[in-house]
């Protein structure tokens, strides 16, 4: 199975119109057009029945003292951990494609509606659920896809990595939130094929 896009090349930066946050020289960051990138995909394995969707930044800094502070940096040899953008479960096995925008334009404060998503999919918490839990006017339950809007003072590009799952199941057997990690492990033993597509993006000029 293959993964390409027409809004980027694969190792390619991801343009701004699909992030959740983009440069600014008075501010560093702002709210960006925050579209889903166009997918489409190819040599589907025989048997399909569903498809499952994750992306995922696995360049997030794993200790936060440093991000989005003034006069300091986020080191690129810091600890890293995971952080789950997209989360999307039941896209029926005839679906070839996700066109831009189909998904997500703007950014919704408090977080999109879920989870039931276009073509009958079900959309999974992202983390920004987790990173806006603290703040008065954004938190809320973040469904379906939210882009990239790393520290702007990282000195690391980071990595976002589009990975489609071809299963032999309709219906994911999970009940409950679905996260990045739990669909994950609900996938476990019924995958068939995978294919990713990995974009690049940075907050920092310097990068």
């Amino acid at each position: 199975m293959q993964l390409f896009s027409n809004s980027f090349a694969d190792g390619d930066r991801i343009p701004e119109d699909f992030a959740f946050g983009i440069q600014d020289a008075a501010r560093h960051i702002r709210l960006g057009k925050n579209l889903n990138p166009h997918l489409v995909w190819r040599d589907v394995p025989e048997g399909t029945q569903s498809f499952a969707l994750i992306c995922h930044d696995p360049d997030v800094p794993a200790q936060g003292d440093d991000v989005n502070q003034e006069g300091r940096v986020v080191p690129a040899t810091l600890p890293r951990m995971e952080f789950f953008h997209w989360v999307l479960a039941d896209l029926p096995a005839t679906l070839v494609k996700i066109e831009a925008g189909e998904f997500s334009r703007g950014v919704t404060p408090r977080g999109k509606s879920g989870p039931p998503g276009p073509h009958g999919s079900r959309r999974g918490l992202n983390d920004y659920t987790n990173w806006f839990a603290q703040d008065h006017d954004m938190r809320g339950d973040y469904y379906g896809y939210d882009g990239p809007c790393p520290p702007w003072n990282d000195e690391r590009l980071h990595r976002y990595i589009f990975t489609l799952y071809a299963l032999d199941v309709e219906r994911l057997p999970h009940e409950g939130q679905l996260t990045g990690p739990a669909l994950r492990q609900a996938i476990a033993g019924h995958v068939l094929a995978e294919a990713s597509l990995t974009g690049q993006y940075s907050l920092n000029p310097a990068v």
